[in-house]
């Protein structure tokens, strides 16, 4: 069985870029404020857009927010915003786009505990089996309401129930492969 042949779960096989995404970094453990940090903003531009449109700008992304650097991004000024906001390589939204400046600013103020640690302390604790069909797998969950509530009460923005879960799934805090996909966990192998 090659890898194109494996069962998966079904949104990735729509797109070259789903796949790798899928086969790569959704659902694995991640860990790391640049890399959260990065995660969070990515899943604020999503919202009400298509996970496909921003895997396909997520370069420009990274080029545009310095590698989604807390402290540089922390930094940007009101010329910044305006530079970002002419970077046709980006989804130029003023309101997602100052909420990362001011997400990277609450990050550096309002938790110092750590991003990682904030934002893992709110995966959910034991083993829960893998959903059978898409319709099982929930939008949000009391531990991502938690964590929206928790992070818009220190600052951040674009940090709704939804969005958190979509976070907890992207960074292996829940595992949402479906139970006939080839990932049988977070770091599976695929079979040889």
């Amino acid at each position: 069985m090659t890898t194109a042949d494996l069962p998966r779960c079904g949104w990735a096989a729509s797109a070259p870029e789903y796949v790798v995404y899928h086969d790569e970094e959704w659902g694995r453990p991640l860990h790391g404020e640049t890399a959260l940090f990065e995660r969070l903003s990515l899943e604020a531009f999503q919202s009400g857009l298509s996970w496909l449109v921003i895997l396909r700008k997520r370069a420009a992304f990274r080029a545009a927010f310095a590698g989604f650097d807390v402290d540089t991004v922390a930094g940007y000024a009101v010329a910044d915003v305006e530079r970002l906001l002419l970077d046709a390589g980006i989804v130029r939204n003023r309101a997602k786009v100052e909420a990362v400046v001011g997400n990277a600013r609450v990050t550096r103020l309002q938790v110092p505990e750590g991003l990682d640690a904030l934002l893992w302390s709110f995966a959910p604790t034991g083993r829960r089996r893998r959903p059978r069909t898409p319709a099982d797998i929930p939008t949000m969950s009391p531990e991502s309401a938690a964590m929206a509530k928790e992070l818009k009460r220190r600052g951040f923005r674009f940090v709704g129930p939804t969005t958190a879960y979509a976070l907890m799934q992207a960074t292996g805090m829940v595992d949402d492969h479906l139970r006939s996909c080839w990932l049988g966990g977070a770091g599976s192998q695929p079979p040889t």
